[in-house]
């Protein structure tokens, strides 16, 4: 909103004078009067609040294009739904804060710093471990109950997935629960920043079980003879492996015997065109995790340990090998692939053990 008002110079001019100046008589003929018009245009604009900002960020939020809601961990989904049925802002609200009345509390001993989320109105602690199939699960507490709420519903909605199904989650998906006129900006902040911390954690747990499972491949390999079912070729305990370096020498499937179903020969047509590999075994164990419905002789392909020799690593740290070949193979992963268990190597590092 503006308003415009004019105010003459010759007033403001005439009221100043009278009240500074003497009057002073000068003999002189008499001359006509000069008269000054001056006048200038004001301006009085609004200015916009953070609410209003807020609130016009919100009404304007279903044009706004989001995450598909068939992309999120299936909890995640059914989470959204059950607030997309429900109309009134108010029964939302009562939702949340019964998410946070049957939250577990967490232990005081994970009420850390480091586990504390930043530019949260109220405290909020978050902790993250990996199960035993590799699949993240969360706890949070926070002391208040309607915080505790939004955290309960991330921590359902994402707890049980693998890393990177959480990674994929975009943060938009707030929008879908139809949550803004409920929390104030502040809230909402708090609540994004939950998540962020939550996608950070779940990555530094993949890196660091990726590290872990990497170290345990290097001892196996220099012990292959009481390793042999971890897909490593036998060195006959000389301590160097004998590198095929020719691409036609490439193996896969060893270690059990078996042979690679359509999932397996897909990853390795991948690997193989896309790394150039002197050396590439590929082991399907998918059969060693039924509750994956991984049974030897079936189609569940889902756990495979991968070893790649190839120039391509070069210059490259342990950590971006993996993310290069998890690149590669990212259609499966979305499509039914639990795990991988990488050994990455160059051929000088090959040649050198």
């Amino acid at each position: 909103m503006s308003i415009s008002a004019k105010i003459p110079h010759s007033l403001l001019f005439h009221r100043f004078s009278n009240r500074f100046l003497k009057p002073i008589k000068i003999p002189s003929s008499p001359s006509p009067p000069i008269k000054f018009f001056f006048s200038k245009s004001i301006t009085f604009q609004r200015i916009p609040t953070k609410e209003s900002l807020f609130s016009t960020a919100s009404s304007s939020s279903p044009s706004v294009s989001v995450q598909p809601i068939e992309e999120l961990p299936p909890k995640l989904q059914d989470i959204i739904k059950l607030f997309q049925a429900v109309q009134e802002p108010k029964a939302k609200y009562e939702q949340l804060l019964f998410y946070g009345r049957n939250l577990n509390p967490l232990e005081s001993q994970y009420k850390t710093s480091e586990n504390k989320v930043q530019g949260c109105v109220s405290q909020v602690w978050v902790r993250a471990y990996l199960d035993n199939d590799k699949n993240v699960t969360f706890e949070a507490d926070s002391d208040s109950v309607l915080t505790k709420g939004l955290a309960a519903l991330l921590v359902q909605g994402l707890s049980g997935r693998p890393v990177e199904e959480i990674l994929r989650v975009s943060p938009d998906f707030v929008v879908l629960l139809g949550l803004q006129q409920s929390l104030t900006p502040s809230r909402n902040n708090g609540f994004l920043n939950m998540l962020k911390l939550m996608q950070k954690k779940a990555l530094q747990l993949f890196i660091e079980s990726e590290k872990a499972g990497d170290s345990r491949n290097e001892v196996a390999e220099k012990n292959p003879a009481e390793n042999s079912d971890l897909g490593l070729k036998n060195d006959g305990g000389n301590g160097k492996s004998n590198v095929k370096k020719s691409p036609n020498a490439l193996e896969s499937g060893v270690g059990n015997g078996s042979v690679l179903g359509n999932r397996g020969t897909r990853i390795k047509e991948i690997l193989e065109k896309e790394l150039r590999p002197i050396e590439l075994k590929i082991e399907d164990i998918s059969y060693l995790h039924a509750g994956h419905a991984g049974v030897k002789g079936s189609n569940g392909e889902t756990h495979f340990n991968v070893k790649v020799v190839s120039e391509e690593f070069e210059s490259k740290s342990l950590v971006k090998r993996h993310r290069l070949i998890y690149s590669l193979l990212q259609d499966e992963l979305q499509n039914g692939l639990h795990a991988l268990s990488i050994v990455a190597k160059t051929p000088s590092e090959i040649e050198s053990q």
